[in-house]
């Protein structure tokens, strides 16, 4: 009895270690076809361990196979999940910043204040005329892999600018816009699609990119319907409803 109530310290952080990876792992998972595999590795698992208990050496020499190279198999089925929670970890504790090597200067409340404007009016205006557009803002993680898909711009951003961009008769204005410290990197940009079954049927590949992009990296999505005008946000692997330009503009400005 006395053996059972002895628990370190150690193994009470143990505990809360794996509970948290366990719920990281859950949060990645929840709505995509990823938790059918989780469950089929379960079942083959406990299939496993049922195959020793009996002493059944054919089958137990073949799972045993699956096995030994299940960690590798494990690592190229969930890539994206890996890459997300990584990222995650990256961008929650901010490791650039605390060890030094992020050299991003720190934008003054005037220009903050000029950059969300920007975006909300072009949003606005887009929104009353229908155009449709993806506009995809950096936090942490830069999206240069996504921003070499289409042109480079490298300007100032602007309302005109981001509306010229998206205008049904330009060349870029079918893909997405990256924003990269306070200027428009790239347009014509190719993302990747979101494959979750929680996505509504009503959303296009417009929406499907940006939930896409928000799942492999720390960046937010904002979309504008070609159909209904409505401006979407997305952030995190998910999608945040916004009722006014207000709400984007605040949202806009804690990033």
């Amino acid at each position: 009895m006395i053996e059972f109530l002895d628990i370190r310290l150690v193994d009470i952080l143990d505990i809360v270690l794996v509970a948290y990876i366990l719920f990281a792992i859950y949060k990645l998972i929840r709505g995509t076809v990823a938790v059918n595999i989780v469950l089929a590795i379960f079942g083959f698992v406990a299939l496993w361990l049922l195959v020793r208990v009996l002493k059944m050496n054919m089958l137990t020499a073949i799972m045993d196979s699956f096995v030994n190279i299940g960690l590798l198999a494990l690592i190229i089925i969930f890539q994206q999940e890996v890459r997300r929670f990584l990222v995650m970890l990256g961008s929650r504790y901010d490791i650039l910043r605390r060890v030094g090597l992020d050299k991003s200067i720190v934008v003054r409340t005037d220009e903050k204040i000029q950059f969300v404007n920007s975006i909300v009016k072009a949003c606005e205006n887009m929104s009353k005329s229908k155009t449709g557009a993806l506009i995809v803002v950096t936090r942490n993680v830069g999206l240069k892999e996504f921003a070499a898909t289409g042109d480079e711009i490298n300007a100032d951003i602007s309302t005109q600018l981001i509306e010229t961009v998206f205008f049904k008769n330009t060349p870029l204005h079918d893909g997405a816009m990256i924003v990269d410290k306070r200027k428009i990197m790239a347009a014509a940009c190719i993302l990747p699609v979101s494959h979750s079954m929680d996505v509504p049927k009503h959303f296009g590949l417009r929406h499907r990119s940006a939930l896409g992009i928000t799942e492999v990296s720390d960046a937010v999505a904002i979309v504008v319907s070609e159909e209904s005008g409505r401006i979407s946000l997305f952030d995190n692997g998910m999608h945040i409803s916004i009722n006014s330009s207000i709400e984007l503009g605040e949202f806009l400005e804690k990033i």
